[in-house]
């Protein structure tokens, strides 16, 4: 698709310095005080000129507004310009209310399983988790609140290794404090991919993939 932007092209775009690109969209939290300010907020961003076919996922609690920007068409799922400049205007809508962002509060879970035949794999997780398929790989819940699922081709089994793992998304500036808290947790360094992801596992051996997006081209 024209316009398609990188995780990092797009962090290079938008420089605000509220927005974070963690899983396959870019998101922002903003503190609220209450879940009247966070619905005002809420409502704001609605009236946005472009709200609409791309208009963004909202979580709203008390304590504040998570925003998710992606561009979902037929052939492409990911990042462009109109999220750029929707990021812009939200912000500004965050910045007209006082409203003040706090990307520590950023991440995304995927689950990810091994699969030797993509076809028969993934219609079975479809009709258990009543999910949507997105492309070849992925299936999302329709609703776009819980995990979505990411199914990795394999040629052969991993030998004396599990075949589904978490994969946790989290911004640059939070990689370095998750990983050390996970080895403070027990947990051990199975592989190092710096700086775009390390996989650590518990103390028997269940695995967890740590991922920034950040800086990925």
């Amino acid at each position: 698709m024209d316009g398609m932007l990188s995780p990092k092209g797009f962090q290079e775009a938008d420089a605000s310095g509220r927005w974070r690109v963690v899983g396959d969209g870019a998101c922002a939290f903003f503190r609220t005080g209450s879940m009247r300010e966070a619905a005002e907020f809420a409502a704001a961003v609605a009236d946005l000129p472009g709200v609409g076919p791309h208009r963004p996922d909202l979580d709203l609690r008390s304590e504040g507004v998570t925003v998710r920007l992606v561009a979902v068409e037929p052939d492409f799922w990911g990042l462009t310009a109109r999220e750029v400049a929707l990021a812009q205007d939200i912000s500004a809508v965050a910045d007209g209310l006082g409203l003040e962002s706090d990307p520590s509060r950023l991440q995304s879970v995927q689950v990810s399983i091994d699969a030797m035949s993509h076809p028969e794999v993934i219609r079975f997780w479809k009709a258990v988790l009543g999910y949507e398929e997105r492309g070849d790989e992925d299936l999302v819940d329709p609703m776009g609140r819980n995990a979505s699922f990411w199914f990795q081709e394999m040629d052969a089994p991993r030998p004396q290794r599990n075949r589904i793992h978490v994969d946790v998304f989290v911004p640059d500036e939070k990689v370095e404090a998750r990983l050390a808290a996970a080895l403070a947790a027990g947990g051990v360094l199975v592989r190092d991919r710096s700086p775009h992801w390390w996989v650590v596992a518990d103390p028997e051996g269940n695995e967890a993939c740590v991922s920034t997006l950040g800086t990925r081209d």
